[in-house]
């Protein structure tokens, strides 16, 4: 942070309030920008959570890097303030600031934010109304910063479309250039011509320029004068995009603190209630040599202790084996440690953990999300009761005395015996852990389960607040054995989840509303305050049952019909009658299933360029560019920064 004469009042803040680290800035890695370099474009990127969350974020380092390297760009940072931090700015009339150069949000020509949870909107309007920026778009004048957003959010964006000027839909690493340079190219120009600008880059949509529908459930975007609808964009190639070799060290302890490298993105498994898993696509690896070489740079640059490798499924990484052998010996003479964040019911990924976890902190965490092998099915989660058994067996054997495992609740189709199913595998589990020590736990964590959008559940209904409390009071009162402890997460935070994901632009007088009442964190159990949203849906006369407790028709228009993701509308249908016969869809990698992405698909491969057991094709029907014919592939990408 830089300090001016005028800074002692704010260090009388900062003293005042639980973390003062939160707002100080001055991390290693961090660059500040000139305050007199009127030539700059100034992007300040706004996460609206605590700095402990915004800086776990993976994506937002990707970010921060990669502004710093664009030319004429200057790029700052900032983050929710906590409640104790908003009352004191508040009280002293100082407007939210950025961490580098201690700069009012107002005087920036950017604000970026990004939308990670829905539970996060009010933060939204919080930092703009501290920033001294009007909150809705159609209020703000030409000297305001135009605000765009990015993140899971712009895919549904239409609650938050009164308050953000511009959402970028799909890859930052291929959007933040485009529209930086946009900007830059018209940085004169009235704040219409700016948004008109923006709206004509593709995978930007500017809800001015659109026009509103009203239906039987709500409204709907109808057309406009921007082009419609927004298709998603992506990067092809993790080897050829943009990849930080440094980061920004955090000043304090944050929730994930290590050096990150992204290994892939994507995912080829198919779960039916993952809308990561499916907006996602498709799947892209990054070579070896390129992992090897960004974890290399990245310790260098930060002095860190431990390395991660991340992903949505890192055990998925078909050149896993390589990987860690090349990094071995590097992290052996640092004396570093490595973590991956996801791991598979089987005893490969425990045998790895163990390879990587020699002191045994904590447990392992598992997700079979559901408590029998049809309800499994139904959602296409393809483990069997012997791979759990198998699993958890291989766990304790190994050393472990406690394993976590999640599941889910109110899943399409439950019954009360996949309820049950919940209880009769923790009991089964811990029975094999104790085989092996009598210190052996299961921790059981049950989410109530949100129908996102661009999934196969995003026709399905919602269980309601009081299904979800009942399920959860039911698991909660026959869990005796002291040796498992089960907790579900709160209901009205569910339902939130569930509105806020899947509703239309009426929902953003609803958000207004309830942070005029004082919603703040509502992520947050201790903050969370579901009595204020109640109030802000009856003074709106918004009725949120029907986003979420109501099943639609297969034709009937969602409120995010003008953003596409790449998978096929028709693809998520038949997925979803799958499901409802409790049919498995195998894993793309050795087979294509015809999501809408077989042109961009690459053959499943081995670690040394052998494929493996099938083709991600079709056959003749497939127009994918890939041969049918077996062999070694020649889409693997090239190494790049190996030794």
């Amino acid at each position: 942070m830089v300090f001016s004469e005028e800074s002692d009042e704010l260090w009388r803040i900062l003293a005042r309030v639980r973390k003062p680290s939160r707002y100080t800035g001055g991390e290693w890695g961090a660059r500040i920008p000139s305050k007199t370099s009127g030539e700059l474009l100034r992007l300040c990127l706004a996460f609206p959570d605590v700095y402990e969350v915004g800086m776990s974020y993976v994506g937002f380092q990707i970010l921060y890097a990669l502004a710093k390297a664009l030319p004429g760009v200057g790029v700052e940072r900032c983050y929710c303030p906590w409640t104790d931090m908003e009352r004191e700015l508040v009280a002293s009339g100082r407007p939210l600031f950025s961490l580098e150069g201690c700069r009012p949000l107002k005087e920036f020509h950017v604000l970026g934010f990004t939308l990670q949870y829905e539970l996060t909107y009010t933060n939204v309007l919080t930092m703009l109304h501290l920033g001294g920026i009007p909150l809705r778009s159609a209020e703000r004048g030409e000297d305001d910063p135009l605000v765009v957003a990015g993140g899971p959010g712009a895919l549904t964006p239409e609650p938050m479309s009164p308050f953000i000027d511009a959402f970028c839909v799909g890859d930052g690493e291929i959007l933040l250039p485009e529209i930086l340079e946009c900007l830059r190219a018209v940085k004169g120009a009235s704040r219409e011509e700016r948004l008109r600008q923006l709206a004509a880059v593709p995978g930007v949509y500017v809800p001015a320029f659109v026009t509103y529908t009203p239906g039987p459930s709500g409204f709907f975007v109808s057309g406009g004068s921007t082009p419609l609808p927004v298709e998603r964009r992506f990067v092809p190639d993790l080897d050829k995009v943009f990849a930080p070799e440094t980061m920004v060290v955090p000043s304090t302890e944050i929730v994930h603190d290590r050096a990150v490298v992204e290994v892939f993105r994507g995912c080829t498994r198919g779960c039916r209630f993952c809308q990561a898993g499916m907006v996602h696509r498709p799947l892209r690896e990054r070579a070896p040599g390129s992992v090897e070489h960004l974890v290399e740079k990245l310790l260098d640059a930060s002095g860190y202790e431990e390395a991660g490798l991340m992903s949505l499924a890192t055990c998925d990484y078909s050149y896993l084996s390589a990987v860690l052998d090349r990094l071995g010996p590097l992290l052996k003479g640092r004396h570093t440690s490595l973590s991956l964040p996801s791991l598979r019911m089987d005893a490969f990924s425990v045998a790895l953990a163990d390879s990587l976890e020699p002191l045994r902190r904590g447990g392992l965490t598992f997700a079979p999300e559901a408590g029998t092998a049809r309800l499994r099915a139904v959602i296409n989660k393809g483990i069997s009761e012997e791979d759990m058994e198998n699993t958890v067996d291989e766990t304790f054997r190994r050393g472990w005395e406690r394993v976590k495992l999640y599941f889910m609740m109110g899943l399409p189709t439950e019954t009360m015996e996949d309820l049950e199913g919940i209880l009769s595998v923790s009991k089964r589990l811990l029975a094999i852990g104790r085989r092996h020590t009598k210190r052996a736990q299961m921790v059981i964590s049950v989410a109530g389960f949100v129908p996102k959008a661009h999934t196969p559940f995003q026709w399905d209904s919602q269980a309601s607040m009081e299904e979800l409390r009942e399920k959860g009071r039911f698991l909660k009162s026959r869990t005796t054995d002291k040796r498992i402890t089960l907790s579900y997460h709160e209901p009205e935070q569910t339902f939130l989840e569930g509105v806020l994901g899947r509703g239309d632009s009426r929902l953003g007088d609803v958000v207004e509303r309830a942070w005029q009442l004082g919603a703040r964190f509502d992520g947050w159990g201790e903050s969370f305050d579901f009595g204020i949203w109640r109030r802000a849906f009856e003074e709106t006369g918004v009725d949120p049952f029907p986003v979420v407790l109501r099943e639609r028709g297969q034709n009937e228009p969602f409120p995010w019909d003008h953003i596409r993701s790449g998978v096929r509308r028709e693809f998520l249908w038949k997925e979803r009658e799958r499901s409802r016969k409790a049919l498995l869809t195998p894993d793309c990698r050795g087979a294509c299933t015809g999501c809408g992405f077989e042109r961009h698909c690459l053959r499943s491969r081995g670690v040394a360029g052998e494929p493996l057991d099938g083709d991600c094709v079709k056959g003749s029907s497939c127009d994918c560019p890939l041969p049918v014919s077996s062999g070694p592939s020649s889409e693997i990408p090239q190494e790049k920064g190996s030794a």
